[in-house]
């Protein structure tokens, strides 16, 4: 899995079990953060036994089969004879079991789910299934994370006491909401897909997380416009690659990152995190109108040439439905071409836990006061507007505004005669 993915919804079970595969060969699917991944058989074998089942959601290092290895596969038994299932050993079942001995329920009392993952921390640090009950989960409806057990041992350990278990009233059953329609019968009802419940969950989690504050700065990048109008060409036909004005945009932004990395950050309670890597996002909207963001890994290490190949690769994988696990993990700060739509300018939320994102403005041709030595004039200029979103806990409106304009002035002082590098 990609760094900052915890856990992966199972929705296709490819491979059934007996059945004998080979290496590489995809055996099931697998749904996290927006991207759907097909994983692939580890070495030539049988899948013995699967331990999870279709819509299962799994923690990032659980097992989810047992699966043989080595020696010549025998081939499953033919499908014609229905043969019962054949108890696994009791080897087999002591060694499954093993692991979870001493472990607190999966399910509590209460009807709190825990996971494995959470399950075998509680286990080696024994905290009992009543303490595991008095930890707040900063999770999906409340379940306790990773996280949240690790910072509830580390204050147990230095001799905070622990929080007695609140008691909980057992759940009722949640009334069944009666399904949308159309009392007109001329609206269309749609059902949200799995990938638009996950952005709206993930937006709604943002702005209930981040104070979000957002700074203008219109930039003249009427010297990039030119410059590319000159060079897209010889651009493409040296690199092999399209110019668009993205890498340039991107260029700046990684510049002034470098100037201000406060804008690089997370949040940790009450530490703030400054990620010395740059790994730039770039939102893309899908041809599904579903939206992704991308990452550039270590974005400030490439020039020009390679921001291109960068962003085209990642655009073509991305509308292509190509994108891996490690492609939408671990950005630090994020972009959004809003100008691509015809907007001037956006309020664009936060990507958490990241604490800014800038939106780049359509590029438009307005009049301008050019100051020159003989006076001001008046001259028709390119002109696009920068939206940056931020998190007012931990940026405020000096090093929001001073990182746009920044960037803005790395875009107006390009360089109309730099080579193609």
């Amino acid at each position: 899995m990609g760094e900052s993915v915890a856990e992966a919804t199972i929705t296709n079970l490819v491979a059934q079990p007996g059945q004998a595969v080979e290496a590489d060969e995809n055996i099931v699917e697998i749904a996290t953060d927006k991207v759907d991944s097909e994983v692939p058989a580890p070495e030539d074998g049988v899948l013995v036994e699967w331990l999870v089942a279709e819509g299962d959601v799994v923690q990032v290092g659980a097992p989810i089969a047992r699966f043989e290895t080595g020696g010549a596969a025998s081939a499953p038994a033919p499908v014609a004879a229905p043969v019962a299932a054949q108890a696994p050993s009791p080897e087999v079942v002591e060694a499954l079991e093993a692991p979870l001995t001493g472990m607190p329920p999966r399910v509590s009392e209460s009807g709190r789910f825990y996971s494995p993952l959470v399950r075998s921390i509680a286990a080696a640090e024994g905290v009992s299934a009543a303490e595991l009950e008095g930890i707040a989960g900063s999770g999906s409806e409340g379940r306790v994370t990773k996280k949240d057990i690790l910072a509830y041992v580390e204050g147990r350990g230095a001799g905070a006491p622990a929080p007695a278990p609140a008691p909980v009233a057992p759940k009722a059953a949640p009334a069944a909401k009666p399904a949308a329609v159309s009392v007109s019968g001329s609206d269309e009802i749609i059902e949200m897909d799995r990938m638009r419940k996950m952005i709206a969950e993930h937006m709604v989690r943002s702005v209930s997380t981040s104070p979000h504050v957002t700074s203008f700065v219109e930039a003249d990048v009427t010297r990039i416009v030119n410059w590319r109008k000159k060079n897209k060409d010889a651009f493409q036909a040296k690199t092999g690659e399209k110019l668009t004005f993205t890498p340039m945009l991107a260029e700046a932004i990684v510049k002034a990152i470098r100037d201000f990395p406060g804008v690089n950050a997370q949040v940790d309670g009450d530490r703030i995190i400054i990620k010395k890597d740059i790994h730039l996002g770039m939102a893309a909207a899908l041809p599904s109108g579903n939206l992704i963001v991308p990452v550039i890994k270590h974005a400030d290490q490439y020039n020009l040439v390679g921001l291109a190949r960068q962003i085209n690769d990642l655009a073509n994988r991305a509308r292509a439905g190509k994108l891996g696990p490690d492609d939408i993990a671990g950005g630090t700060y994020t972009m959004s071409n809003v100008g691509t739509f015809g907007n001037v300018m956006g309020t664009p939320i936060i990507n958490q836990p990241q604490v800014g994102i800038l939106a780049l403005g359509a590029i438009r041709k307005k009049p301008a006061v050019i100051e020159t030595p003989e006076g001001d004039v008046i001259a028709v200029r390119h002109m696009m507007f920068l939206s940056h979103s931020y998190d007012h806990r931990v940026v405020d409106g000096m090093l929001g505004g001073s990182f746009v304009r920044r960037v803005a002035d790395y875009l107006e002082a390009f360089d109309p005669e730099r080579p193609i590098d």
